[in-house]
């Protein structure tokens, strides 16, 4: 029995090392939902051509990454654990008419209004589908029996590769 006091007593060390390290899932995600955001905001500010050429292939990156992560790990877990038939497909929905827009503008030159349209339309779709998952879906995975720290470490992880693969391309 002693050794198995110990190994309990040990994985509850490595855990909360490793959750003093790693944020949580959903920390994860609401930082990127931040900075995103953050982006959003600095092209509306912006004027010069190659500010808005940089900082929307900046969103697009940052979105493209974060909406695989989410559809990889953290909606496939939050559905099962929740027996969720609402927040996850119409989350799923949100994300494709998100990469729709993306399409249209990313590798795009800026110019003309369609083009600031777009983006500014892409902004407010992602800031109501994060206001969805932050008011909605999050609260209810906490509430949940799924492992964020775990899963943020799985998330993180996953963003990191993603995003290599990407800057490869």
């Amino acid at each position: 029995m002693p050794s198995t006091t110990t190994s309990t007593a040990a994985r509850k060390t490595t855990a909360r090392r490793a959750s003093s390290k790693t944020p949580d899932a959903i920390a994860l995600l609401r930082a990127d939902h931040k900075k995103v955001s953050e982006l959003f905001d600095q092209f509306e500010k912006a004027r010069s051509t190659s500010r808005k050429r940089d900082l929307v292939a900046q969103i697009c990156l940052e979105l493209t990454v974060h909406a695989q992560i989410e559809e990889e790990i953290l909606y496939p877990e939050v559905q099962a654990a929740l027996k969720d038939k609402e927040l996850v497909p119409e989350a799923r929905v949100e994300h494709q008419s998100i990469k729709d827009l993306i399409a249209a503008v990313r590798d795009v030159e800026p110019g003309g209004e369609d083009y600031d349209a777009k983006v500014t339309v892409m902004g407010e779709w992602v800031k109501h589908h994060v206001k969805e998952e932050q008011n909605e879906m999050f609260p209810k995975a906490k509430q949940s029996r799924l492992d964020l720290v775990e899963m943020g470490e799985r998330l993180r992880q996953r963003k990191e590769e993603l995003m290599a693969e990407q800057q490869r391309h």
